[in-house]
């Protein structure tokens, strides 16, 4: 009877959950335009990047590069075969065939030997001088409202109330892991464990480190900042963080939108652009409760 009378609860609370969702004022007019200034600001970095790298397809660890140094890490090159061009990708040594995508590609009869194809960098065409132009000033751009950022959010307490994990945040994360490869989400005014920990790790760890990274491989900063070399090992060694950091920032962006499309793309999109957000009935949290202590 007692487990009747809990399935009957549960079911009451589900058929009045959607009565009691409600929107909610989650993110500030500032949030939203940082958001969206800094994901303009990355993909025209990333693309400009990219066309920045085939000038040099290469990545080193140490302070010299070249025939002289056994240190290369990473090459994307093109090489004269049997069967015509091929395309390869040597990864510490170990070399794969990747013709069409890098190291020859384009068009077919009109491929041609670069790191990344040319729908991959802007400009698509080679144009090293445009390239680095819309990088630097994107680059600014977003340093800049970083910076602003940082500010206002310890200024307004944004930082420490939405950001800063708690120890409650540390004590629920194993569950959030789970929920997460679930793909169950609970829609509350507040950020989750795992978003606190990968925002931050965004916002205090990769940007600032590409920000670093970008700063050491300049050679006007040198008589700036001329210990930021050798603090990293060597302009190619920051070469090399830069462009790790870039394929971490990329991998986060893929699970950002992955985990949007799973919560409800329509609640989460309305969210950054409008700052409203709807959030759990609390029948509904009560009848989730029921059932795990069912």
């Amino acid at each position: 009877m007692e487990s009747v009378a809990r399935s009957q609860s549960a079911a009451e609370l589900g058929a009045s959950a959607t009565h009691g969702a409600k929107l909610i004022y989650r993110q500030s007019a500032w949030t939203r335009l940082t958001h969206w200034l800094w994901a303009i600001s990355l993909f025209f970095m990333l693309l400009t990047g990219l066309q920045i790298f085939n000038a040099r397809p290469q990545l080193y660890i140490g302070k010299q590069s070249g025939f002289g140094y056994d240190n290369t890490i990473l090459e994307i090159g093109a090489e004269n075969t049997s069967a015509g061009p091929r395309g390869y990708t040597e990864i510490f040594g170990h070399r794969f065939d990747t013709t069409g995508v890098f190291g020859w590609s384009g068009p077919a009869g009109n491929e041609t030997a670069r790191g990344f194809p040319s729908w991959a960098t802007i400009p698509s065409y080679y144009d090293l001088g445009t390239a680095r132009v819309i990088h630097f000033f994107f680059a600014w751009i977003l340093t800049t409202t970083l910076i602003v950022w940082l500010v206002a959010s310890l200024t307004n307490g944004h930082l420490r109330r939405d950001l800063a994990p708690r120890l409650d945040d540390l004590k629920r994360l194993p569950r959030d892991v789970i929920d997460h490869a679930r793909l169950k989400f609970h829609h509350t005014r507040e950020y989750n464990t795992l978003q606190k920990m990968a925002y931050g790790g965004v916002l205090f760890l990769l940007l600032p480190l590409m920000i670093i990274t970008g700063l050491a491989m300049s050679p006007s900063m040198n008589s700036v900042l001329p210990f930021l070399n050798d603090l990293l090992g060597g302009r190619q060694t920051a070469r090399t963080i830069h462009f790790i950091v870039m394929l971490l920032l990329v991998a986060f962006f893929l699970i950002h939108i992955l985990m949007i499309v799973a919560a409800g793309p329509i609640n989460e999109l309305r969210s950054i652009i409008t700052g409203w957000y709807r959030t759990d009935p609390p029948a509904q949290d009560a009848a989730k409760s029921l059932e795990r202590n069912a």
